[in-house]
């Protein structure tokens, strides 16, 4: 059984399993939920070796995980304690960012730049939120991601932040950032990574 972190084909083929679920949700318009977000790191998780088994599925601050603390490099996430009370925050912050955007931008609207922008910019904040919440023991990095493809598809855009292996070119700088409650950072990685891969689309 593959390692959780370890670049395997059975973590590629769960996080392509992944994408494909939330390409149709985002083409449904789904209302974001943290649940989502569970459900999304128990189905990439399936059929690898977590550090510790409690890790799938739960996020920190729930039975099994309530003093289990992260930090990335110098910096802590959210205590546990505090994990359900701003990932609740996260959601509706999200859901209303979405709600508006929704009105504004119809199904298969093409988005001029300042709509661009704004979709941009919210893929970065739901990314960069995730990434200082650090909700679960393993997988956030991942799940942020995935927050940030969904996003992107909802509004007709690809899936253009790179899953696996980690993106780079500023990114981890970017998520240092994030830690200390800045997601600018991640949105100009972001506009830098979308316009990358559409020149990319165009060859």
């Amino acid at each position: 059984m593959p390692d959780w972190d370890e670049d395997s084909p059975q973590l590629r083929q769960n996080l392509t399993r992944v994408l494909e679920e939330i390409a149709r949700n985002a083409d449904e318009r789904k209302p974001p939920t943290v649940e989502m977000a569970r459900h999304w790191q128990t189905l990439f998780m399936q059929g690898l070796k977590p550090s510790n088994p409690r890790y799938i599925g739960a996020f920190r601050g729930e039975s099994g995980l309530k003093k289990t603390r992260v930090k990335i490099g110098s910096h802590w996430g959210v205590p546990p304690a505090k994990v359900a009370e701003e990932l609740h925050e996260f959601q509706q912050k999200l859901q209303a960012a979405v709600t508006q955007l929704d009105k504004l931008l119809p199904v298969d609207s093409e988005l001029d730049t300042d709509e661009l922008a704004a979709v941009t910019d919210l893929c970065a904040w739901a990314h960069a939120e995730w990434v200082r919440i650090h909700p679960f023991a393993n997988g956030n990095g991942r799940t942020a991601r995935l927050w940030a493809n969904f996003l992107a598809m909802r509004y007709g855009l690809p899936p253009f932040v790179r899953l696996r292996p980690r993106p780079d070119d500023g990114y981890g700088d970017a998520g240092t950032q994030a830690m200390k409650g800045d997601w600018e950072a991640t949105a100009i990685v972001f506009r830098r990574m979308l316009k990358r891969f559409l020149d990319e689309m165009k060859e």
